[in-house]
């Protein structure tokens, strides 16, 4: 179990770059800092997804609270204003933090010790922040105070000191209601005994430090219209509801006992499945916080604090989020809902927010779609799950499979296209169609415009699985047309694609020259399971990738030897997007690395020694960033700090997928 110490805790320089985060199931989420200090604008315990997974609202940003012990007060919360001041210090107090089964605060000193549970119904846009209090010396008195700072605002923006506010608070038996804003919900908040005593401030000129360093707006006014104040010597548990919808404090109790039920299944599987591992079983608390509902469906939220459901992200992560995590009924649902958005042979890239059209800027959301669905037709090794899943691809997917390669042949959009030798090409200068997507403006930082190498191995890998369901389909003739093209551009790939002279491939063949960069798209010819390079060659690019890009927590994106190579991912935005596949680590990429080392090496059990030796390495970042999350990328450089979204969807699901077949590898020595 993920617990941080006093000393790490008090260290606020450490305790403001470590947050936690909690999500609902439906998109929103609470968040922030072990210090308890907001440091992005993201920040909040109560971000509701008014419109499921997305239309996220920061309504409550914080409680700011302290305790009077015999006298003495205790600040608990924590805030930076402007200038760096920070004011209160409720850091000093803490003792301990722990993550499992929700986030926790323990604060106190040798008399007392208060206790501060964070945690979100699933489905609902609640929050419950429960307070418990322990005497260990001689009460006297024992106070607490509680005052909630709402900001009501998109969570993309920040809110500042306005007229147009309405004060009012409706005034319910254990509730109350609040609306400053017409057109948002209304903020009600439950509370068990305690008297309320109504006022009304502006605290001006909080600090988000994050949100600084990335160039952006980094200063909010926050308003409070009352306080909570409790006496603890007569009621030592103080729980708060705080939800879009009235609920009664009966409740708190209830969501306690569901959300404890909950963990303790994830992490008593896991623990007795694979002994003393703390990664797994935290991967697969991580996991399940990706998970959220597009009605009627569900889908997989790419990232936290900002992203909302991407495709290439949702059928990258799939297998390693729900397959590999027992959910194949979840996985069903989300191939079942993005199927139906096929359009010119094409998934789509990003839902946009409830009302808007897909985007389709994408060259190989739709190949990873092939994978995920063979991935969850192999899911069980047994006759009859195999039976059914076929059956399924049958009524639901063979169809949408067999029109999609047929729009590729085709062409569709963006250029995207089939040549005479088989390879798949896509763009141009303006466009980002592959994971290296970066944009800033009308400027495609990496375009990778005519075949890039990953596109090829993707195509390919498409074309074999949809050759493989043909035969299982008894479709004879079209199977053996979908061979026909892979076995051209398996015939041709490598006398394109191989550089001699670097002992590895092109990154991207163009017309008349082709891109000689070093980075690490090239795994995918080996990682997925119809690889288009074998033996040797296979093995001097795994080297090859091994030598340059790989780090402890991932694959570089660029080598450090190529003068474009950017080290660090820091800035503002231009800064950020510049740098973003032009060296910084991807932690997504060790699961193909691996695959691909796995596949090409010849002395296995050494190779899943190595694995094992990274993996455990690669643990201590479970407690650094976002606690038990893993984050988006690292900097290319040493120490390679982490940087962007605090839990990515695609870095949890390769890291667990690769550490799965770690575990599980027949090659294993067995003690």
């Amino acid at each position: 179990m993920i617990t941080l110490d006093q000393l790490a805790c008090r260290d606020l320089h450490s305790a403001k770059k470590r947050e936690w985060l909690v999500t609902n199931g439906i998109g929103g989420y609470a968040s922030s800092t072990v210090a308890g200090l907001n440091s992005r604008r993201y920040h909040g315990l109560l971000i509701a997804a008014t419109k499921p997974p997305l239309g996220r609202f920061v309504l409550l940003s914080q409680l700011e609270d302290a305790i009077v012990v015999n006298g003495v007060r205790f600040d608990l919360s924590t805030n930076m204003y402007l200038g760096d001041i920070i004011h209160p210090a409720g850091h000093l107090n803490l003792k301990r933090f722990e993550l499992e089964p929700y986030p926790q605060f323990v604060f106190g000193n040798d008399q007392w010790e208060l206790r501060k549970s964070i945690f979100m119904p699933q489905g609902e846009n609640t929050t419950v922040i429960d307070y418990q209090f322990q005497m260990k010396g001689d009460l006297q008195e024992a106070s607490l105070e509680v005052r909630p700072l709402i900001a009501f605002r998109d969570y993309h923006s920040t809110t500042h000191e306005n007229e147009s506010i309405n004060r009012s608070v409706q005034q319910l038996p254990g509730c109350v209601g609040l609306a400053p804003y017409e057109g948002l919900p209304t903020l009600y908040l439950s509370y068990g005994l305690a008297t309320v005593q109504l006022d009304g401030y502006w605290y001006r000129n909080f600090k988000y430090q994050e949100e600084q360093s990335r160039g952006l707006d980094f200063s909010e006014d926050l308003y409070s219209p009352l306080v909570f104040k409790v006496d603890l010597k007569q009621r030592p548990n103080f729980p708060i509801i705080a939800s879009v919808e009235p609920r009664s404090i009966e409740c708190a109790a209830e969501y306690r006992r569901a959300e404890e039920h909950r963990s303790a299944l994830v992490f008593m599987q896991h623990r007795h499945r694979y002994g003393n591992s703390e990664l797994i079983p935290t991967l697969h608390r991580a996991a399940e916080q990706f998970i959220a509902t597009r009605a009627p469906y569900k889908t997989l939220l790419a990232g936290f604090h900002w992203f909302g459901d991407w495709g290439r992200d949702t059928m990258i992560a799939l297998p390693g989020l729900l397959l590999a995590t027992d959910r194949p009924q979840v996985a069903k649902e989300i191939l079942l809902e993005f199927v139906q958005y096929v359009n010119a042979g094409m998934l789509p890239n990003r839902f946009p927010d409830q009302g808007e059209a897909p985007e389709y800027n994408t060259a190989d959301a739709t190949l990873w779609f092939f994978e995920a669905l063979r991935q969850y037709h192999t899911f069980r090794d047994d006759e009859e799950w195999r039976d059914e899943a076929i059956e399924l691809i049958r009524s639901s997917f063979y169809a949408p499979l067999k029109s999609i390669v047929q729009a590729h042949l085709s062409g569709t959009r963006f250029g995207i296209h089939v040549d005479v030798d088989g390879f798949l090409w896509a763009g141009d200068d303006a466009t980002q169609l592959t994971w290296m997507d970066a944009k800033v403006g009308d400027i495609a930082i990496t375009p990778r415009a005519g075949r890039p190498v990953e596109l090829q191995a993707l195509w390919y890998n498409a074309l074999k699985i949809l050759e493989s369901f043909g035969r299982l389909l008894g479709d004879e003739l079209g199977a053996i047309s979908y061979a026909e093209h892979a076995a051209r551009l398996e015939y041709n790939f490598q006398a394109v694609f191989w550089n001699e002279p670097a002992g590895c491939l092109y990154d991207v063949a163009g017309k008349d020259s082709s891109d000689s960069s070093l980075r690490p798209n090239q795994i995918f010819t080996i990682s997925l399971p119809y690889p288009l390079l074998k033996g040797e060659r296979a093995q001097r690019v795994v080297d090859r990738v091994e030598r340059e890009l790989l780090t402890p927590f991932g694959l570089r994106t660029l080598s450090p030897k190529d003068p474009h190579y950017r080290g660090r991912y820091e800035g503002d935005v231009w800064n950020r997007d510049s740098a973003y596949h032009q060296g910084t680590v991807w932690p997504w990429l060790a699961g193909p690395f691996f695959s691909a080392k796995l596949r090409a090496s010849d002395t296995l059990e050494t190779t899943l020694c190595q694995v094992d030796a990274w993996l455990a390495a690669f643990t201590g970042h479970l407690r650094e960033a976002g606690i038990g999350q893993i984050a988006e990328i690292f900097d290319g450089d040493y120490p390679h700090n982490p940087r962007g979204c605090i839990a990515q969807a695609w870095s949890v699901a390769e890291v667990l997928r690769i550490a799965k077949i770690a575990a599980s590898h027949p090659n294993r020595r067995k003690p």
